[in-house]
């Protein structure tokens, strides 16, 4: 009964959006979630827990940055997946999105790819940390659209996730709606990276009075190759 709940709230909840969801993807959503249940609590991977919770403040909120900008076509890159989120609900609902997930902890990246299998979805699932991947030659500056949920402030997640995208492509930030001064005091480490900020998004989520914000940053030039610099020195000095 309950899971019959969740693909219930989800399908109201994109309906909401303005979202079509493809045939099978509420099964999908399901099994995602089925999986999650299984071994969320042993790998650490949510304190978000239960259908209703799971559907509305996972999957719904997830697939909301569908109304940011074009996702049809993408190459994105999760950067902190996690438990997949926000990529999996993405390419659940986008079913066209080229999907790639980074995580810097094994166990997380092994859910990932055993969750991929079991969805029968094509993604790349990637044990590494952000600040080293967007030195690879084979990763920098090559996705449309990298996303992040509760990685890290805003400044430093700028320069963790900027230099993975390419010219032309976005940062999508999900973020607090109080998150202001987060914006404010980011606008020097966006500008530096070859970014600018283009919007912020705020949506409700459905079911819920609780008001998110998508931080929409785009791409307007190469990142300086010097960025991003170890963890260390960005936790200590942001830009």
């Amino acid at each position: 009964m309950e899971t019959e709940k969740l693909t219930e709230i989800i399908a109201h909840g994109a309906e909401s959006f303005g979202i079509d969801l493809p045939p099978g993807a509420l099964a999908l959503f399901e099994m995602h979630y089925n999986l999650l249940e299984e071994r969320g609590q042993n790998l650490n991977l949510t304190a978000i827990t239960g259908a209703k919770d799971v559907a509305r403040l996972h999957f719904l909120d997830s697939i909301a940055l569908l109304n940011t900008v074009s996702f049809k076509n993408a190459s994105i890159i999760d950067v902190g997946s996690g438990a997949g989120f926000p990529g999996v609900p993405l390419k659940i609902a986008e079913s066209s999105i080229c999907l790639t997930m980074l995580d810097a902890t094994g166990k997380r990246v092994a859910f990932l790819s055993e969750l991929s299998e079991i969805l029968g979805m094509d993604a790349a699932c990637i044990h590494a940390r952000a600040e080293e991947a967007s030195h690879s030659n084979h990763m920098r500056e090559r996705y449309d659209i990298a996303v992040s949920r509760a990685v890290a402030q805003l400044d430093m997640l700028c320069e963790l996730c900027l230099p993975l995208v390419r010219v032309g492509g976005f940062l999508i930030a999900m973020k607090a709606v109080d998150s202001g001064d987060e914006i404010t005091k980011s606008q020097n480490a966006i500008s530096i990276l070859g970014a600018a900020l283009q919007e912020c998004h705020d949506y409700t989520i459905p079911g819920t009075d609780i008001v998110r914000r998508a931080v929409i940053i785009r791409k307007t030039s190469n990142t300086p190759g010097k960025y991003p610099r170890g963890f260390a020195r960005i936790k200590k000095a942001p830009l």
